[in-house]
């Protein structure tokens, strides 16, 4: 199956040059037709399955020519057209070559079809018109989809794999015989009548609906049918003969016919649904999301039909069975036609005058015909999701039309019909395209009471007069681009909504006002007068308010208040007493202080977190002076984010509490709350417990009990088991203990933590890849399905591949990005088509772009899952919110593509999110193609934060920031972000995942700028190896670290430290690591051309003879770090170099040397080393004194200084030997240490005595192949020790 064999039926050959196709038929196409095999997991063809090198030339030479996959009908199932493809293991498959121009009547012609069809989605499949250009409508799809490479699209289009998105058929894909109510059907004798006038004669017998049809067999439908209605007839089983049925009508001219079945089974199952049939009226057919165009036949004969939907098809006006014949229909009273695309009023149905209900939403119409003011008994008529930008008069004749939806059109004002329509008490006008809003027109409809104008362009108001309006209740205002809204004309106005506008200033009547949402403006005053007497619910968060209006301290029935994310500095004490108000919500401002209480009230839920409470009243929970509990009815207190000591003990008067919310304060003595009897859920954590008193019997209620990050509190295994009974107990973990040996500086680190919340199921997944791409990078995503967890783990296992994928064929981070999230999105296959999932993605790799910068993080993202960047302490977003509510411009573009936008702000009532991965059936309202933002990472990232929406509802990017950025360990710094946001009241799946970074120039290990390795005797300052032997080991020129950052081979570090080992290729000792070798390159500047990648050890190998643990002396102890193994010494060491100071001491340079340079100062740095372990041992080398002819490296300090994983550089001068280093480093605790390390003189490496002579001979003859002169007695002295500590 590797080449494609010429189909039978392929009206052209594939051309040998390019000129054929054109020349033997226009257009030019071929058809391939074969049984391709297929794989059933994914529904879709094997790659190698395609067409062969002919056809890809072919392609190749012109980015408008593609292939279009024609797939055979399988009518072997009748259920969906997905099922049924699937089912089928070999189905014919055509790969047709075509251009862009190639009609779908051409490709017809060459297969010998009638027509093509096209299915969306694996859903709904149409009839493709004979004009209409197959692959143009793919490449179309594609370009909309987010591809913008002709060349990429082309190859996207031959993916077999876009068969779950896009495909086309050369015949209808599954039978509709079940759609037209056929209950059951067969052939069987029939005879009319209980005499025996008439004879028995072989008919087709059918039982449709409520209809029994009988006709002639020969004939069948087109021949002469009789219907008889079975609604309140009879059906009775015939005794003097076997098997047998008596149907009768209802009525006094009742007809009968009698059906003789051949078998017992047959005759029971005909009189069941028959029985049925006849006992229960059957009035509503759904024929919705069935491809239809017509109606089938059978249909028109069922005499009960009142209500018939057809939603989501593809009607068509003038075929047998189309919408003209609609009005045979004679008892029809309610018709579903949205989403059929018809593009013009179907004008026949304005003669079913029996019409009561008349759905035509989404069908692209511009304008209405004159003659719909004949359906005169219309009283719902929906017209929401079309291009109407006025009504005609005609419609006023509707005078019982009590219901007209005319939302996401786009009208420019409210239409003048209203005015007539006097039934009409609500109008429907959102997502239109109103600017202005005049109090006026609607003062002159009486008789509208509820005005929904949410999703309009509503910057002004127009009042004509001061008289007001009595009539108008209830006013939707959301969503729109308001500034000032005075409504105090609306005197009889009882609910108001003008949320997510800009408002400075709000002005209303409160004579009848009950409730206000006004939240996500920028409100400084919001003016109510009179006082609202019946206002119930105030919502103003999210402004900019500074106190709480006066009049909302005097509404005598205010129940709920929401100031929450204000600028208010205290609660009013007329608010604290009022003696309705059961819910208060202030948290998120700058409260200082409550007011003391004086009375009883009866509020059950207060909330005052995140404010600058310092403590609470004494007397808050005490007893008033009716004796009765301040506050006996709390229910729920949430006091987190405060700078709370403790908690009043009076809290235990508190008995209906059962919620006590009080994490990120620092309260040390645990309150009084165990003994509550309705307790249920308490979080103390991050606080300062130091103890828990506990009472003899804890509240059979408790259920959750959070004291984690309480570092000082200490559980004895007494009070474990008192709380061994609680659902939930959440406290920390001992931490395991580590040693030195397992710290290693790396360039990020990650922590992921998920909780499921109070679901029964996760459906958030993350990927995290330290090593990417061989060590060159880091991938780290999130994945968020909110109610199905099926793609979120598709997208875990296959991400990170597509992306590999996308980089090797591209450099460009906007294009491998928004490629990786297109193919994933077309890798979800059958999956994707009806579910859908956030998506987050985050990419670090070495900056190629800029050098002067380390590495580039790339953060693509749909949905809403957000990624934030700590940069110097601050939070840096980088992701962008797909969401109705966040984003006005895919706000506009939705509403633009006609979707319905339900009142919860989702799309089509599915989504809040505009931009997902899967979900294809809502394209192209829903797309794949993700927001990018690049950005170069430098030394003050810190580190980044990956979370889910349920995370960022909960939690300000700087409190998330400030609240694990002196977290030392990446998973507990995650568990508390999703512990915090649980604490805030999140119920729904939570992840974040916490990355720390450690990005800079001090993190390099590569020789950038040609520095010459030194020799014994030092730098060579102007000598130049011609040659240079080839490394023995690999190095890491390859420009790939591992998780370690950047390591060097074993050899490399042996032979840099002088290690004697008895490998063959190390017994040179120190001199052979101080060869000339190929430039060694790091993660953060990696080599341009690299090709294989390679993965360098992290450990250093050491022999020694001395003994067996690889220290000097049997007495010594172990060193902590130290891993021994046999006659070697393992050491996990960090090989980091950095760029080094200047030496203090350094030797004076000569009269005729140059000044050293700025850059020199900065950049490189001289170190003076002495051998040891060699028949030299305590000769000094010299260090060369010409500055100007050292090559700056990052390399030197690798070379002549050891970087410890704290930061601090130490000369390797009196010891080499690494052991030391490592071992005597001070334990990383808080970041960077200031004390120097300690050598100990007395661990050395000695060679052993057998090996002397040997590395004696070695030593000379290499010092004697230098012709360079020994220094000066006075240049041999030993430098000073210095340690490069950042402060």
């Amino acid at each position: 199956m590797g080449e494609v064999e010429p189909g039978p039926a392929g009206p052209l050959e594939p051309p040998e040059p390019p000129e054929a196709p054109a020349s033997r038929r226009p257009g030019g196409i071929r058809v391939l037709k074969r049984n391709m095999k297929r794989n059933g997991s994914r529904n879709c063809l094997n790659r190698r399955s395609r067409f062969g090198s002919r056809e890809r030339d072919w392609l190749r030479e012109d980015v408008k020519r593609g292939c279009v996959y024609l797939y055979g009908a399988d009518t072997t199932t009748a259920t969906t057209t997905t099922t049924s493809s699937a089912s089928s293991s070999s189905s014919d498959l055509h790969l047709v070559l075509c251009t862009v121009e190639t009609p779908a009547s051409e490709i017809c012609a060459g297969e010998g079809r009638e027509s093509l069809y096209l299915q969306l989605h694996g859903d709904l499949v149409r009839r493709l018109e004979p004009t209409e250009r197959p692959l143009q409508i793919v490449y179309d799809y594609l370009s909309r989809l987010g591809f913008d490479d002709p060349a990429r699209i082309q190859e996207e289009a031959a993916n077999p794999d876009l068969g779950c998105m896009l495909r086309f058929y050369g015949e209808k894909p599954c039978q509709m015989d079940h759609l037209d109510r056929i209950l059951l059907s067969g052939i069987y004798n029939v005879r009319k009548g209980k005499t025996q006038l008439h004879k028995w004669a072989e008919r087709l017998v059918v039982l449709c609906g409520t209809c029994l049809i009988v006709s002639s067999v020969k004939d069948c439908q087109t021949g002469k049918m009789h219907i008889l209605p079975l609604v309140g007839g009879k059906v009775e089983e015939v005794k003097r003969r076997q098997y047998s049925l008596a149907f009768s009508s209802a009525g006094a001219q009742a007809q009968t016919y009698l059906v003789s079945f051949e078998t017992l089974a047959e005759y029971q199952r005909w009189q069941r649904q028959a029985s049925k049939v006849v006992s229960q009226r059957i009035s509503t057919v759904d024929l919705s999301c069935h491809s239809l165009e017509e109606v089938p036949e059978h249909l028109f004969y069922s005499q009960d039909i009142t209500y018939l939907n057809l939603r989501h098809n593809f009607m068509q006006l003038e075929r047998p069975g189309g919408l003209d014949t609609f009005y045979k229909f004679s008892q029809l009273k309610g018709l579903n036609l949205s989403h059929n695309k018809l593009g013009s009023f179907p004008v026949l149905l304005c003669e079913i005058p029996t019409l009561t209900e008349l759905n035509l939403s989404c069908n692209g119409f511009h304008d209405l015909p004159s003659q719909i003011g004949s359906l005169l008994n219309l009283q719902t008529l929906c017209l929401d999701g079309n291009f109407l930008t006025a009504l005609p008069e005609e419609l006023g004749n509707l005078q019982q039309l009590s219901s007209l939806g005319i939302s996401f059109n786009n009208f420019s004002q409210i239409p003048e019909v209203y005015e007539k329509l006097t039934m009409l008490d609500k109008v429907f006008m959102a997502g239109n395209r109103v600017e202005v809003l005049n109090l006026g027109v609607l003062k002159r409809m009486s008789h509208v009471k509820h005005v929904d104008l949410r999703m309009n362009h509503l910057k002004t108001m127009i009042i004509e007069n001061l008289e007001g309006n009595k009539y108008i209740t209830h006013m939707d205002l959301r969503d729109n681009r308001l500034t000032d809204l005075d409504l105090s004309s609306l005197c009889n106005l009882e609910q108001l909504h003008c949320e997510r506008n800009q408002l400075r200033e709000l002005t209303l009547s409160g004579f009848s006002l009950r409730t206000l949402y006004a939240n996500s403006n920028r409100l400084t005053t919001v003016n109510v007068y009179p006082v609202p007497s019946l206002l119930t619910s105030l919502e103003l968060s999210r402004n900019l308010l500074e106190c709480v209006p006066d009049w909302a301290c005097e509404a005598k029935k205010i129940e709920i208040l929401d100031v929450s994310y204000n600028l208010l500095t205290e609660v009013p004490m007329r608010i604290l007493s009022s003696l309705s108000l059961r819910k208060l919500m202030v948290g998120h401002n700058h409260v200082q202080s409550l007011p003391t209480l004086v009375e009883h009230i009866p509020l059950e839920v207060l909330d005052v977190q995140h404010n600058l409470l310092t403590r609470l009243p004494d007397t808050l929970f005490s007893k008033a002076l009716n004796k009765l509990n301040k506050l006996e009815q709390l229910e729920e207190l949430n006091l987190s984010g405060n700078k709370l000591k403790t908690i009043p003990t009076t809290i235990a008067n508190c008995k209906r509490l059962h919620t006590l919310v009080a994490h990120s304060n620092h309260i040390s003595i645990f309150p009084e709350i165990l003994q509550l009897p309705q307790i249920q859920f308490v979080d103390l954590s991050c606080n300062d417990l130091t103890e828990i008193l506990i009472p003899e019997a804890l509240p059979a209620t408790l259920q959750d009990l959070d004291l984690t990050g309480n570092t000082n509190l200490v559980l004895e295994h007494k009070t474990l088991d008192t709380f061994s009974h609680i659902t939930t107990l959440k406290i920390d973990q001992k931490p395991l203990p580590t040693t030195d040996s397992t710290v290693t500086s790396t360039f990020w680190s990650h922590g992921l933590a998920e909780m499921a919340g109070q679901r029964n199921k996760l459906c958030v997944s993350a990927l995290a890849v330290d090593n990417f791409a061989e060590g060159v990078g880091a991938v780290y995503g999130m994945f968020d399905g909110d109610r199905n967890e099926e793609l979120p783990r598709l997208l875990q296992c296959t991400m990170a591949d597509v992306l590999l994928e996308e980089v090797q064929q591209s450099t460009n981070d906007t294009v491998f990005m928004a490629n990786t999230f297109l193919v994933s999105h077309r890798k979800l296959g059958m999956a994707g088509q009806k579910l859908g999932c956030s998506a987050l993605l985050c990419y670090i790799r070495p900056d190629t772009a800029d050098p002067m910068n380390s590495f580039s993080l790339t953060v693509a993202n749909v949905g809403t899952c957000q990624a934030v960047l700590c940069r110097g302490g601050k939070p840096v977003p980088l992701s962008k919110v797909f969401s109705l509510e966040q984003d006005p411009e895919e706000a506009q573009r939705v509403k633009d593509q006609k979707a319905i936008i339900t009142e919860d702000n989702k799309v089509n009532g599915v989504t809040c999110c505009t931009r997902l991965l899967g979900c294809t059936y809502l394209y192209p309202w829903i797309l794949p193609k993700p927001h990018i933002s690049s950005t170069p990472l430098t030394i003050q990232d810190e580190l980044l934060i990956l979370g889910n929406k349920a995370l960022w509802e909960h939690l300000s990017y700087t409190e998330a920031v400030n609240a694990v950025r002196h977290v030392q360990d990446p998973l507990a710094a995650a568990k508390k972000l999703c512990t915090l946001s649980q604490s805030y009241g999140c119920q729904d799946n939570v992840g974040a995942m916490v990355v720390y970074l450690n990005i800079g120039e001090e993190g390099c290990t590569c020789e950038m700028n040609g520095l010459t390795l030194p020799g014994p005797m030092g730098f060579a300052s102007t000598t130049i190896i011609k040659d240079p032997p080839k490394p023995t080991t690999p190095s890491s020129s390859s420009g790939i670290a591992s998780e370690f950052s950047s390591e060097m081979s074993t050899s490399e570090v042996s032979s840099e430290v002088g290690s004697t080992a008895s490998d063959e290729h190390n017994t040179v000792g120190l001199d052979a690591g101080l060869l000339p070798r190929p430039e060694r390159r790091c993660s953060l500047h990696p080599a341009p051309t690299s090709g294989v990648f390679q993965r360098q050890p992290s450990c250093a190998t050491f022999s020694s003879n001395q003994s067996d643990n690889g220290l000097d002396s049997d007495d010594d102890q172990p060193v902590e770090g130290v891993i021994t193994n046999g006659s070697k010494v393992e050491v996990e060491v960090d090989i980091h170099c950095c760029r080094g100071r200047d030496l203090e001491n350094s030797p004076t340079l000569p009269e005729n040397s140059p000044a050293p340079c700025p850059e020199d100062r900065s950049r490189g740095s001289l170190f003076g080393i002495r051998r040891q372990n060699s028949v030299n041992s305590g000769i000094l080398l010299p260090v060369s004194k010409d500055r100007t002819e050292l090559q700056k490296s990052p390399s030197t300090s690798c070379l002549y200084g050891k970087k410890l994983s704290n930061g601090s550089i130490v000369p390797l001068e009196d010891s080499l030997n690494l052991i030391e280093v490592a071992t005597e480093a001070p334990k990383k605790k808080t970041g960077y240490f200031a004390a120097p390390t300690q050598l100990e003189p007395e661990d050395q490496f000695v060679i052993p005595r057998d090996l002397e002579e040997e590395v004696k001979e070695q030593m000379k003859h290499h010092q004697e192949s230098r012709h360079e002169p020994e220094p000066s007695e006075e240049d041999r002295t030993e430098l000073p020790e210095e340690f490069d500590t950042a402060l």
